[in-house]
């Protein structure tokens, strides 16, 4: 592993952005698919140094912000039940369900507690054998891998008061849709780097094979997010200028992303869970683009341990987060923004995790 500031060295981005300059010749709309990417980029200023003509949208890449508000209710539905735990991740406890938040339920006396791991839930559950423990199991190809993992440890271990709450999603899906759409236009991805070295680069390949639309994956140091884009920039250009679509998933992001990913990941992965539609916060219902529980591990499915009773879900009055979230609107857009909903008091999910958009463009936006 090299030291970060090798990836940080002001002549070589130097270098890399006349590349970019010299090689960019249209308007190019490139979409950042991770939400970590868009901190990044906020973080280095790479969005105020880039050629005028080069746009960067955030995409539907923080997990957090895409889950459905049907999901955070059912999460609040057991999180009020008597004799029940509930462990989330921390940046779960402000977003704004339907007509309340983790936050306010636990202000109200619900069991809800902030873990750092699948594992620590599981240590609640071990711990607390009297109590219903559910985990409110949300992420990507990312985390998915490590919440099977657990389960295969509560089964293994006979621990029958562990649950999760599945609230799994797939990027590559979600990229069909947003391709799809008529009012994004994208020209080229920045891959999620994270969710890639599970998955590595071939879920991808649809994407230039079928779309013609440029893919690279990107690290998260201002040299790997800049060279990202200058291979985009450099497949569109190639696209324009003799006609051909591009052939692959290009891979910037090699020292942690092989073209097969984490196989070992990945079998452990689907060893436990099988693909399912799943709705998401502003794309609606995506086919094949959820997990759930295999019908082996479905004693540990809340859904199936619990009745939960949810009214007609809805989303927060005003508020743009959907519209954010697939690159048709941005922050600025929205009324509420700054004013309304803030980091404080957020208003829609986009402002509470570290990883959403608003919260980004909040924090070093201008």
């Amino acid at each position: 592993m090299k030291y970060f500031d090798e990836y940080r060295d002001a002549a070589i981005a130097e270098n890399i952005l006349a590349n970019i300059r010299a090689t960019s010749t249209r308007e190019i709309r490139l979409m950042e698919v991770c939400g970590t990417h868009t901190v990044a980029i906020f973080r280095n200023g790479i969005r105020g140094i880039l050629p005028e003509n080069i746009s960067l949208l955030s995409g539907p890449g923080c997990p957090v912000c895409v889950t459905s508000n049907e999901d955070i209710d059912k999460t609040l539905y057991i999180a009020k039940q008597k004799d029940v735990i509930l462990p989330t991740f921390g940046d779960m406890i402000k977003v704004p369900g339907s007509n309340s938040s983790l936050e306010e339920e636990r202000a109200r006396g619900a069991d809800i507690r902030v873990v750092y791991s699948a594992l620590d839930a599981l240590d609640i559950a071990r711990r607390n054998p009297q109590k219903m423990v559910v985990l409110l199991g949300i992420g990507f190809e990312t985390t998915s891998p490590t919440i099977a993992s657990v389960i295969l440890s509560a089964e293994k271990e006979g621990i029958a008061n562990f649950f999760i709450l599945v609230s799994h999603k797939l990027i590559p899906p979600a990229m069909k849709v947003l391709l799809d759409a008529e009012d994004v236009g994208i020209d080229a991805f920045l891959c999620p780097g994270h969710v890639s070295t599970i998955i590595g680069s071939i879920p991808y390949e649809f994407i230039p094979r079928d779309y013609g639309v440029p893919c690279a994956i990107a690290g998260f140091e201002p040299l790997d997010i800049l060279q990202s884009i200058l291979m985009a920039v450099q497949q569109i250009e190639r696209k324009e200028r003799e006609g051909l679509k591009p052939d692959c998933a290009e891979i910037e992001y090699r020292r942690a992303v092989r073209p097969e990913g984490n196989t070992t990941a990945l079998k452990t992965l689907y060893e436990v869970f099988e693909i399912c539609d799943v709705r998401w916060r502003g794309l609606g219902m995506v086919p094949q683009s959820g997990l759930r529980l295999k019908e082996r591990y479905r004693q540990f499915d809340a859904e199936v341990a619990f009745d939960i009773k949810v009214n007609s879900s809805r989303e927060p009055k005003g508020c743009l987060c959907g519209e954010i979230l697939r690159g048709a609107k941005i922050p600025m857009d929205c009324q509420l923004f700054g004013k309304r909903c803030t980091p404080e008091e957020p208003v829609g999910p986009c402002m509470v995790s570290s990883e959403g958009t608003c919260a980004a463009y909040f924090k070093y936006g201008s």
